[in-house]
């Protein structure tokens, strides 16, 4: 059957919109490394991670201690987010009363629509004199984590929710026909039915936390240096560039679009591996 007038009209749509969204990624991209050509051409790459210290107005341009702080903190969110937005979400979709599911989904959705800035002034009030008292200074790595734990926690739990929604029903009588306990359901069909959509909960939770910029600015302390301890504070590339762009001239300036194409090469990696995950499921 022939597709009709409308269908042609929509496809075509589609595709505009598909070549929009490309194309907009593929100029910020190209602007980037324009920014970025004229200290990559001078210094070249290699001693953004070898050079003694961060310090471009003596032409100084480490950038791992900053990597680090933005990897550490990143690492430790999805660490304690995991679990509990995975374990949340399966007590809302098969433990859960219908009137407690519908408070829960709601809350989520509430915690996922506050503002970072929000969400760093309440650690900068709240968390940050908190762990000050375990050890001071309070700002710092462990305070970074506990932040973006929160601020990513909605995704990983809505997305693991959808998942387990999608779960065909016929899993799950199957299993109670062969006398699989609830959670012996949950465990053996369940998770394994849904590990893509959960895997892609986590890649989403990564990329929002790497690319997260006030909320850490607010509470990690903003010191340039690679932390032995959750309670040393850092900075992010993220925050890097947030304090320094409005001054930066010359070199310093490229140096900091140079962390901007480290975070977009984060992310393209990151989608590389939704991408490749996706399809190893959909094509086994």
């Amino acid at each position: 059957m022939s597709p009709s007038q409308s269908d042609i009209v929509l496809l075509l749509i589609l595709r505009l919109f598909a070549a929009i969204t490309g194309i907009i990624v593929i100029l910020i991209t190209g602007f980037l490394l324009l920014e970025a050509l004229p200290v990559l051409q001078q210094i070249g790459w290699s001693r953004f991670f070898t050079d003694p210290s961060w310090h471009p107005v003596e032409e100084f341009y480490n950038l791992l201690p900053m990597l680090w702080g933005s990897l550490l903190v990143t690492l430790g969110a999805v660490i304690l987010a995991a679990p509990i937005g995975i374990g949340s979400a399966i007590f809302c979709q098969y433990y859960a009363p219908a009137f407690i599911a519908v408070f829960y989904r709601q809350l989520i959705n509430l915690l996922a629509g506050i503002p970072s800035v929000v969400y760093g002034f309440w650690g900068l009030v709240v968390l940050v004199p908190l762990i000050g008292r375990l050890q001071p200074p309070g700002t710092s790595l462990l305070a970074g984590i506990a932040i973006l734990t929160f601020m990513i926690l909605p995704t990983i739990a809505l997305t693991a929710e959808a998942s387990f929604a999608k779960v065909p029903e016929e899993y799950l009588q199957g299993a109670a026909a062969l006398g699989i306990s609830h959670w012996g359901t949950i465990r053996g069909v369940v998770l394994p039915a849904a590990k893509s959509g959960l895997f892609t909960g986590l890649i989403l939770g990564t990329g929002r936390a790497i690319g997260e910029t006030m909320a850490v600015l607010m509470v990690c302390g903003n010191v340039v240096q690679t932390p032995s301890s959750l309670f040393d504070p850092v900075r992010t590339l993220t925050a890097n560039i947030a304090l320094e762009m409005a001054y930066a001239t010359g070199n310093h300036r490229s140096a900091l679009f140079v962390s901007g194409l480290l975070l977009m090469m984060a992310i393209a990696c990151l989608v590389a591996i939704a991408e490749g995950v996706s399809r190893r499921n959909i094509y086994p």
